[in-house]
């Protein structure tokens, strides 16, 4: 086994704000790290320790690597061996009622993934901070007994408290709805049912690669935003209302770039954009081999963006009001527009703003 490149840091780095990281790197993360464990489970092994000290991360790139490999087990194998790290064990091995097996690491896996995110435990609010000595039994009891998600829909007693838990107040805003409702239904019906109600890898990999292709930039500070197609041109801080997105950075409004919408995707159109063939195959598996598409600027006219062909077939393009279809030959571009519909040869999509 190779050693550590130097590239690699811990994520409890992460957790100290000592990593000078970005949303799309810990979007890569949470893919690969979900495609990772996939692969692991879908052999009938179990990983039984995910946790910080077992997993690093590329924060320029969100490139994962995962150590320790002498954890791994065969699903549910009863022999003596690790439990797990506290604080990511699942309630069920806390109370020492199952062994580690894929279900726990399933548990474990939400802990990490909500970590990297939100940077704060999916358990710890308002409960924690009523207690006074963090013993076996007051641990055995929050991450065990009883435990309560801190965004739990139904039951804020354990809610984040500001001042306290001020990373998991400012960043859960931040994420689309539909991202978060995963995190809620891993700490509600996952808590309550180890068997059903757990988040599945394969989840985790499509949600981590929709925020992906949800990102974009502020044009006043740069800062990453994530659009939220549920809630139009809001933020997707849960507010409600209508009017302009605005930055959470620097607070001034944003302004949506083109996006480009496949019956299975939608990906914000921006300067450093690239496209994939899972985006134009939804038969394909994520694919990031080689971009067989850019946005690109013209070289003559600097306003004016493209989509530059970089496949071997030939696209098609027509807009409504011209429903004569083009074609756009490997190499070649065309100008982004509201409303055009690119045909990629087996899934068409269509260019808004």
């Amino acid at each position: 086994m190779p050693l550590r490149e130097p590239r690699f840091r811990s994520i409890a780095s992460l957790m100290r704000n000592q990593l000078d990281t970005n949303f799309r790197a810990l979007a890569t993360a949470g893919f690969e790290l979900a495609h990772s464990f996939l692969q692991l489970h879908s052999k009938g092994l179990c990983y039984r320790d995910i946790a910080f000290g077992n997993v690093f991360l590329d924060p320029g790139t969100g490139e994962i690597l995962i150590c320790d490999n002498d954890n791994v087990a065969v699903d549910g194998d009863t022999a003596p061996g690790i439990l797990g790290t506290p604080r990511f064990m699942a309630p069920e091995i806390v109370l020492r009622q199952a062994v580690p097996s894929i279900q726990t690491d399933l548990y474990s896996l939400a802990v990490l993934l909500f970590y990297i995110f939100f940077v704060h435990h999916p358990l710890e609010g308002r409960r924690e901070l009523a207690i006074h000595s963090f013993d076996l039994p007051a641990m055995t009891r929050l991450f065990g007994s009883e435990p309560l998600f801190i965004f739990d829909p139904d039951d804020d007693s354990n809610a984040p408290v500001p001042g306290a838990h001020d990373n998991a107040l400012t960043y859960w805003p931040l994420y689309p709805r539909a991202f978060r409702a995963l995190f809620t239904r891993a700490f509600t019906e996952g808590l309550r049912d180890a068997v059903h109600g757990r988040v599945r890898e394969g989840e985790w990999r499509a949600a981590a690669i929709h925020l992906r292709d949800a990102l974009f930039y502020c044009g006043a500070c740069g800062s990453e935003s994530c659009y939220d197609p549920g809630a139009g041109q809001r933020l997707s801080s849960g507010a409600g209302g209508a009017g302009p997105q605005i930055c959470w950075n620097c607070q001034r409004p944003l302004q949506l770039p083109f996006r480009i919408k496949f019956p299975r995707h939608l990906v914000m159109l921006n300067h450093d954009t690239q496209l994939f063939p899972h985006h134009l195959d939804d038969q394909r598996q994520y694919d990031f081999s080689a971009a067989v598409a850019a946005v690109v600027r013209n070289p003559a006219q600097p306003d004016i963006w493209g989509l530059s062909n970089l496949s071997a077939d030939t696209w098609t393009f027509h807009t409504v009001s011209n429903p004569a279809p083009q074609t756009v030959e490997p190499g070649r571009s065309l100008t982004l527009i509201s409303g055009l519909f690119i045909n990629f040869g087996k899934v068409e999509a269509e260019i808004r703003y």
